[in-house]
């Protein structure tokens, strides 16, 4: 039996429209298999934080993981998630990868991939 995964690459910035970011489209991989799909920008580097979210059938958007790259070493951020059901690569700003192992049925949904620039504009005053 083959589950479908349907992937949708978006950009998370205020006013955009999501062009230059590219996801796997729709998977069809075997139950208790793995499923990866990847996510691509031409944003450039100042865009080096990927968030993977999955949208199941009737639910609201999950964050899946949250992973930044960075010059003091990558942040991997799963939240309440487990890495033995996913796993994320990112090695450089402008791609990146989510695994999905041992396909189950409640594993179909939407899957998103989203790039963002950091955004704070606070400085550190002494």
């Amino acid at each position: 039996m083959s589950l479908r995964l349907l992937c949708y690459g978006s950009q998370r910035v205020s006013g955009t429209d999501g062009s230059g970011v590219q996801q796997t489209p729709i998977l069809g991989e075997r139950m208790g298999g793995s499923a990866t799909m990847y996510c691509n920008h031409t944003k450039g580097d100042v865009y080096f934080q990927m968030c993977w979210y999955r949208q199941l059938p009737g639910q609201t958007l999950e964050l899946i993981v949250f992973i930044s790259i960075a010059k003091n070493g990558d942040d991997y951020d799963y939240g309440n998630l487990s890495t033995e059901k996913f796993s994320a690569s990112k090695s450089v700003p402008g791609s990146g990868t989510l695994t999905v192992k041992n396909l189950e049925p409640k594993d179909r949904g939407l899957y998103f991939c989203v790039v963002s620039k950091h955004s704070d504009t606070d400085t550190a005053e002494s």
